[in-house]
């Protein structure tokens, strides 16, 4: 087992890399536990999880809203649950979001952690302490940045998720490699059969080099006012394409991250040969690197992303494989770009 450390204003969070459910009762304080899961995650581990009262909601990004905190901030005033109370999210990046947001809400604020049980939630969703929910189909529009005590990463979980599940999270490992390590990317490209085949020492190295590297730009910039907006290569497309065509999270950032790629090379940053190894490296991950889409719809979507600013958005584009660079690119610019080909 590793341990990564994420620290920010709003606390320190353990990442334990390689740990156990079976385990998660080591990690918690004394007093009374309350677990927050989602309905599948129950039905298969329900039976491991430490004594205590568990909050089950409904699986799928149509649950990441304000009615399902709600449902949770009824069940916690019915349990008497006190700002003594812990809470623990069990499940993917969807329960981390909704649990995160309703712990740090719930009577101003209560301590929780995380059993991430998904590969998006391992690599990406749980780790860095952004917790929140969509609002009128717009991705993680209200939210907290609150850091987790602890996020307990079982490998063995993975082996109960459905192939496409585990590509969402390997779109976001990808994504770490072409914004940070270009070394990192070729490791993933040597072995991705053995990805293919879920052999748990490879997938356990590559989530712990994505948290190394999220972590490591958490710990420089918590709150997103710089070095943090790198983590959305792929994303701005991305949230677009999951609000107007209601494809997976994964799925819309690898077409996201091969659009950005696109631009990066249309701006002389990056070379055609790059562009060419992610797309070929997101294919052999059985990730869509084209989409056919409404371009106005997408463009309507983008315009209502939090990375706006007035009239402009922070776009994060590929300065060469391993590098990331955030440039301010005007809307009207992104508009002629997106709409050129209508």
């Amino acid at each position: 087992m590793n341990e990564i450390v994420v620290t920010g204003q709003s606390g320190r969070s353990r990442i334990l890399i390689g740990e156990t459910l079976d385990r998660l009762g080591h990690y918690l304080p004394k007093g009374r536990t309350i677990f927050i899961t989602d309905e599948n995650v129950q039905r298969l581990y329900g039976h491991r999880f430490p004594q205590g009262e568990v909050i089950a909601i409904g699986c799928g990004e149509q649950h990441k809203t304000l009615e399902t905190l709600a449902l949770i901030y009824d069940r916690l005033i019915a349990a008497e649950a006190d700002r003594s109370s812990f809470i623990v999210g069990i499940g993917g990046g969807i329960v981390g979001d909704v649990t995160g947001f309703a712990a740090s809400t719930y009577m101003r604020g209560l301590r929780f952690g995380f059993v991430a049980s998904t590969l998006l939630a391992q690599v990406d969703a749980t780790v860095g302490g952004k917790n929140g929910v969509n609002f009128k189909g717009y991705k993680n529009m209200v939210g907290v940045f609150n850091q987790p005590e602890f996020v307990l990463i079982d490998i063995g979980l993975l082996k109960s998720l459905p192939p496409a599940e585990i590509a969402c999270g390997l779109a976001e490992i990808v994504k770490h490699a072409c914004i940070a390590d270009a070394a990192y990317f070729e490791d993933i490209e040597r072995h991705g059969a053995a990805v293919a085949a879920m052999d748990e020492s490879v997938l356990l190295r590559l989530v712990q080099r994505s948290v190394e590297i999220k972590a490591g730009v958490v710990n420089q910039d918590e709150r997103e006012a710089g070095e943090r907006r790198k983590l959305n290569f792929g994303h701005t497309l991305g949230h677009s394409f999951e609000k107007t065509l209601g494809i997976s999270h994964g799925a819309a950032v690898s077409a996201g991250m091969v659009m950005a790629a696109d631009l990066s090379v249309a701006r002389g940053l990056l070379r055609k040969e790059e562009k060419a190894r992610i797309v070929v490296l997101l294919q052999r991950l059985n990730l869509p690197t084209a989409l056919e889409f409404d371009r106005q719809a997408v463009f309507n979507a983008l315009q209502k992303d939090k990375k706006r600013q007035q009239a402009q958005m922070h776009f994060v584009l590929l300065k060469g494989l391993g590098q990331a660079v955030v440039e301010t690119i005007a809307i009207e610019e992104l508009g002629r770009w997106l709409l050129k080909d209508q």
